[in-house]
Order: structure tokens, then C-alpha cells, then sequence
């Protein structure tokens, strides 16, 4: 049954990672973040499993949920260009504690290499950059792992922790909440934001729990936009 004691060691050194790492992160990309984050990740994981008779394309639960952990500890708006430039290189004393002191050798099975690669991956942004230069690859496609975080990540971006999310980055940036669109500046707004990316995320979603979930969400955040509108329209002045 997952996690083994040796799989639960490892999993509370990347709590305590992710933890110290990411304290001086704003509430918008915090360790409750990585905690939702990992939560979905292994929710998507586990119905995937049930849901597959092939065990080739089960996900390896330990991968999804380090990968989820430590998934935001270099998001290059936080970490140096010097930590952020070579992730392998930053995580690779992690996984060698995780050898010698709990005894799963994730360097030597390839797992470090995976986890490190979802983590490099798991960004929307990096995403989209590798989509238009048309450098996606058949690892990008098919590493049920990768979609299990980039799904969990995503969903929290949308719904009712994204739309505080998007608020709580908006504060710490000085972004404008709503900007109307004949301003000049209308397309620097927390608002506008949501018709940037997040109304997208949910046609970009990878597996069949991530879309289940994300249609609620979807659903919460044109609630929200339409209440927006309303109760700006209602201050015009007649």
C-alpha cells in the first residue's frame, strides 16, 4: 500500500523543503498552495488508477506527489536566476538525503530525472512557449505523472481559490482589481487577467478527473465575472 514508511519519509523531507523554501513567498503561491496542489494531484492519480486496467499507465503515486510538493520552489517570480537555472542540479542533494538516509534511490530508477523534468514543466507559461515554437514532445503528450500536476496546479488557478489567488498576486504587484475597457489601461487588471489565461485553463486540462473538476470551477468563475459587471453597472450614475 503507497506510501511505504520509506515513501512517507521521503515525502515529509519535501514538505520540509517546499516549507523552507517557499516561506517568503506571497499568499498567492504559498505552501497551502503546494498543499491543494498535491491534494488534487493524488485525487487525479488515484481515479486515473481505478479507472485504468493497464498498469503501464497507472501514475507512480510517489512521482506525482513529490513532483506536486516541490512543484513552485523555483517558479522563476520567486527563486534566483542562479537556483532557477539548472533544477536538477538545485534538487539533486535533496535526492541523494533521500538515498542515503531513507533508503529510496530515485537517482539511480530515473525518478529523480522525471520529477525534476514535471517540475520544469508543470507551468502553463512554459507550456505555451513550447506549444508555439512547436517543440512539445511525445514525453510532454503521454507522462500521465506531468498531467496530474499540471492539472492540480491549473484547477487551483481557477474557481474559487484562483479567483483569491488572483487577487492576493494582484495586491502584491500594485495590479488594478478592474479597469474598464475604454480606459488605456484596461488590459492591465486583475479582471483582465481572467479572459488571458484562466478562462482557457479549462480546454487545456489533461485527464478525465481534471476536467470533471475544472467544470465547476469554470462555471464559478463566469458567475464571478458576471457579478463583477453587474455591480459596476449598477454605480453609473444616471
Amino acid at each position: 500500500m503507497y506510501p511505504s514508511q520509506e515513501e512517507s519519509a521521503a515525502i515529509r523531507a519535501a514538505e520540509r523543503l517546499m516549507t523552507e523554501t517557499m516561506a517568503r513567498y506571497d499568499p498567492s503561491h504559498d505552501a497551502y498552495h503546494v498543499q491543494r496542489v498535491r491534494r488534487t494531484a493524488l485525487s487525479i492519480a488515484h481515479n486515473i488508477s481505478e479507472s485504468s486496467p493497464l498498469i503501464d499507465s497507472k501514475p507512480d503515486l510517489l512521482v506525482v506527489e513529490l513532483a506536486a510538493l516541490l512543484h513552485d520552489v523555483l517558479d522563476k517570480k520567486y527563486a534566483s536566476p542562479v537556483e532557477a537555472a539548472d533544477p536538477y542540479a538545485f534538487f539533486l542533494p535533496f535526492f541523494q538525503s533521500l538515498a542515503t538516509k531513507n533508503g529510496i534511490d530515485m537517482i539511480s530508477d530515473g525518478r529523480a530525472r522525471t520529477i525534476t523534468k514535471i517540475i520544469e514543466n508543470v507551468s502553463w507559461t512554459t507550456e505555451k512557449k513550447l506549444r508555439e515554437a512547436g517543440l512539445l514532445e511525445d514525453w510532454h503528450r503521454n507522462c500521465v505523472e506531468l498531467h496530474c500536476v499540471q492539472d492540480a496546479d491549473r484547477l487551483d488557478a481557477i474557481g474559487a481559490f484562483g479567483v483569491m489567488r488572483c487577487a492576493a498576486y494582484s495586491a502584491v504587484t500594485n495590479r488594478a482589481l478592474h479597469i474598464i475597457s475604454s480606459d488605456p489601461n484596461s488590459k492591465d487588471s486583475a479582471i483582465e487577467h481572467f479572459h488571458d489565461k484562466l478562462l482557457h485553463i479549462r480546454e487545456r486540462l489533461k485527464t478525465a478527473p481534471g476536467r470533471k473538476m475544472g467544470e465547476k470551477r469554470h462555471k464559478l468563475m463566469l458567475d464571478f465575472l458576471e457579478s463583477v459587471e453587474d455591480e459596476y453597472n449598477a454605480s453609473i450614475p444616471w
